[in-house]
C-alpha cells in the first residue's frame, strides 16, 4: 500500500489515513461507503505484531450500498492492496468466520494506538 517506500507498508499510522481516505472518496463517487474493514493477516494479528507483516499487502473490505466488480481498478498502480467492495449482505457472509478490524465509521485502531502510546509501546 505504499508506492514510494514499500518497506513503509506496515506503517499504518502514516499510510492508512491517506490511502483509505482517497479510496473512500473514489468509492463514494459511485456508491455510499458504509464500512471499511481490514481482514487477512492484519485482521488476525494484534496491532503490536504488524511489523512482522512488513512487505505484505493490505486486505481491505469496503461495505457499500452495492457491490463493485473489478474494484481493483480504484487502486493506484504499485499500491499493495487487495480490495473488495461488497454490499451489506455479502459483507456479513464474507466476514462471519474471519476476524476483521473496522476502520470506518468506527476506528478500532484509534483506541489501540492511544492505549499503546499511553503505555509507551510506540
Amino acid at each position: 500500500m505504499s508506492r514510494v517506500k514499500t518497506e513503509a507498508i506496515w506503517q499504518h499510522e502514516q499510510v492508512l489515513p491517506y490511502i483509505l481516505t482517497r479510496l473512500k472518496d473514489k468509492i463514494s463517487e459511485i456508491t455510499a461507503v458504509e464500512k471499511i474493514l481490514l481482514f487477512g493477516s492484519r485482521g488476525r494479528l494484534p496491532l503490536e505484531r504488524w511489523k512482522e507483516l512488513e512487505g505484505k499487502d493490505w486486505d481491505v473490505l469496503v461495505q457499500a450500498k452495492c457491490k463493485l466488480k473489478n474494484a481493483h481498478v480504484l487502486v493506484e498502480e504499485n499500491y499493495h492492496l487487495d480490495l473488495l467492495v461488497l454490499n451489506e449482505e455479502q459483507t456479513e457472509k464474507f466476514t462471519e468466520k474471519i476476524i476483521t478490524k473496522q476502520l470506518f465509521p468506527i476506528n478500532e485502531l484509534e483506541c489501540l494506538l492511544t492505549k499503546n502510546e499511553e503505555n509507551g509501546k510506540f
